[in-house]
């Protein structure tokens, strides 16, 4: 896979977004599930178009021949039409507008449901180096400019790219010379939306930028409220948002500078050139080449031109704002997961549990390996505790047996069959995962539990709960099982959170389980409660846990010791003891007290 040259990138969170050709053709795309839509529109469009060129040519009428002859039949037969005119421009324009915002709505749920359904398949390695905020902000602010992009833009190009081509064909047919007089005024405007169009585009790239960061610190700490305040942080925060703020206001004000100085210089050009156009058609008048009613809707046809030419210097001023804002939702989408099942991956069925370790090694940078040659044989039904100093690379063994991430050297599998060689759904169908900092959905109890198997009966919930010592507590709570428990479970105890993840994992029924172990910040009646609901969870299972207590210890089969990245020692509390080794000297300092505890409790 990184011997050959791919079209999509790996996850990295600080690649800027190249600078280049967007691919349009792409972009444009995403309206062809909309094509009967999109053609209703575009006719509807046209009409509209069509008739907004009458009016001009009516004012030459009503003044030529109404006015000069005094023919109030004509008058009426002329407003006559027109109302029949506006009536349709009405009904084409409603047409239009209402196709073209329901396609919009449309693309924008696509993007996001596109986006929001890729970031799932993306591995955990992207998480860890990506923030949430960023990805919401790609999710939301991005995702709406390319919406404005493909509808409301494409509306404006289209629309007035006719009346423009339209007035021009019409106003050649009255006067070429004043025609090709006003052409050659156009070059200028166009040159001066190009050069706004380069500062307009680095400048609204800038301001995404931003508004990301700001969404960001405002996710974090929302998220971590309780960490704010336990800290007494608010006004750190509160001035860092600022800070974030600020950066992005300050881009906005350059942008509006931008803006301010480039509308007015459009302005002044297309009044000059009407002064200019009335100067030169006020002579051709006079010559006889013209009459008054012509040079009226002249005018008006060259007003016409000038503002669809403004509107499309300026619609192309907000494609190049939109650059940056397709780049990179295009770059999420072009991001390839670096965990990957192989073509033709096997399902793996109902398994006995035995994990094998083959002298595995890993890093999750190129230049530094954090785990070893570990050469590790779990049984079918034993449990595993592994300790070791922090960084020794307890979490890292972890996030390999469900293939959160790939070995680098070596073999890691399950029942024999390499993990590499089963689609990560059915591997990870076979595990349960008790984290140490239990995360809850913010639904209620009864979401957070059936989310270990969604297709379980209410029966088969409660007895999961009961097993987790869960049911009780549930049932004292005014709403029961339809209790919200707020973001992360904010609403419950720690000793809650962790039973109602017991019961989602006992729900699931795993064959091998991860537990990181957390009850040292449990109170002794709620430690209690988690371990027996812990020890029914581990039966008949291979589990491997990662130790914090002595509790712990003692239900293992065997201690896997880990120092730096090497397993250093392996056998059961005894062997370990004897050994006289690191296991004997974190023991003497980390569980000798725990030791003496439940010595004294038993």
């Amino acid at each position: 896979m990184f011997g050959r040259r791919q079209s999509r990138r790996r996850a990295d969170p600080d690649v800027e977004i190249p600078e280049g050709p967007v691919n349009w053709r792409r972009l444009i795309g995403y309206l062809s599930p909309y094509k009967s839509r999109l053609v209703l529109a575009l006719l509807a469009l046209t009409v509209s178009a069509g008739l907004s060129l009458v009016f001009p040519a009516v004012i030459s009428t009503v003044v030529d021949s109404v006015l000069v002859n005094a023919d109030v039949n004509l008058l009426t037969n002329i407003t006559l039409a027109l109302l029949l005119v506006f009536l349709v421009r009405s009904v084409s324009t409603f047409l239009e507008n209402y196709n073209l915002n329901y396609i919009g709505e449309s693309i924008v749920v696509d993007l996001r449901r596109q986006l929001y359904n890729h970031l799932q398949t993306l591995s955990m390695g992207f998480f860890v180096k990506r923030r949430v905020g960023e990805l919401v902000s790609r999710l939301s602010n991005d995702v709406t400019i390319m919406r404005t992009v493909l509808t409301n833009n494409v509306n404006t190009l289209l629309q007035q790219s006719l009346i423009m081509i339209g007035s021009v064909v019409i106003m050649l047919a009255l006067n070429w010379r004043l025609t090709l007089f006003i052409l050659l005024l156009t070059p200028v405007i166009v040159v001066m939306g190009a050069v706004f169009g380069i500062y307009l585009r680095r400048t609204s790239t800038r301001i995404q930028d931003e508004l990301a960061g700001a969404t960001t610190v405002a996710d974090e700490v929302l998220q971590g409220i309780r960490e704010v305040k336990s800290f007494v942080r608010e006004p750190y925060e509160i001035q860092r948002y600022d800070s974030a703020i600020n950066r992005a206001f300050r881009a906005s004000v350059q942008l509006l500078r931008i803006r301010s100085v480039f509308g007015p210089a459009v302005a002044f050009l297309g009044f000059a050139a009407l002064s200019l156009i009335l100067w030169f058609g006020g002579r051709e008048v006079l010559d006889g080449r013209l009459t008054g009613g012509e040079l009226i809707a002249f005018l008006i046809y060259g007003l016409s031109v000038a503002g669809s030419l403004a509107s499309l210097v300026s619609l192309y001023t907000q494609f190049q704002e939109a650059l940056g804002a397709t780049k990179r939702v295009f770059q999420l989408l072009d991001t390839e997961p670096d965990v990957q099942d192989k073509p033709g991956a096997s399902e793996l069925k109902q398994v006995e549990g035995r994990i094998t370790f083959n002298d595995v090694s890993f890093s999750y940078e190129e230049r530094q390996e954090v785990l070893h040659h570990i050469n590790l044989d779990i049984a079918p039904g034993e449990i595993i505790a592994l300790i070791g100093p922090s960084g020794a690379g307890k979490s890292t063994i972890f996030n390999l047996i469900p293939r959160f991430y790939d070995v680098t050297d070596g073999a890691l599998r399950v029942d024999g069959k390499d993990v590499r060689d089963v689609t990560q759904a059915s591997l990870r169908q076979q595990i349960g995962v008790v984290p140490q900092e239990t995360l809850l959905f913010g639904g209620t109890i009864r979401e957070n539990i059936r989310y270990g198997r969604l297709d379980a009966t209410e029966e088969e919930l409660i007895a999961a709960a009961q097993a987790a010592n869960a049911h009780d507590f549930i049932m004292e709570m005014p709403d029961g099982y339809e209790t919200i428990v707020g973001e992360r479970g904010i609403r419950l105890s720690g000793g809650q959170r962790q039973r109602v993840a017991i019961a989602r994992a006992i729900l699931k029924n795993p064959r091998i389980l991860l537990l990181d172990e957390a009850t040292s910040s449990l109170d002794n009646e709620s430690e209690q409660l988690v371990q027996e609901a812990l020890g029914r969870l581990m039966q008949n299972r291979t589990t491997v846990i990662i130790a914090h207590r002595l509790s712990t210890i003692k239900v293992a089969h065997r201690i896997a010791v880990l120092d730096k990245g090497y397993m250093i020692e392996l056998g059961t509390h005894e062997e370990l003891m004897a050994r006289d080794g690191l296991y004997a000297k974190l023991y003497s300092m980390q569980f000798r007290e725990d030791w003496l505890e439940v010595a004294s409790g038993d």
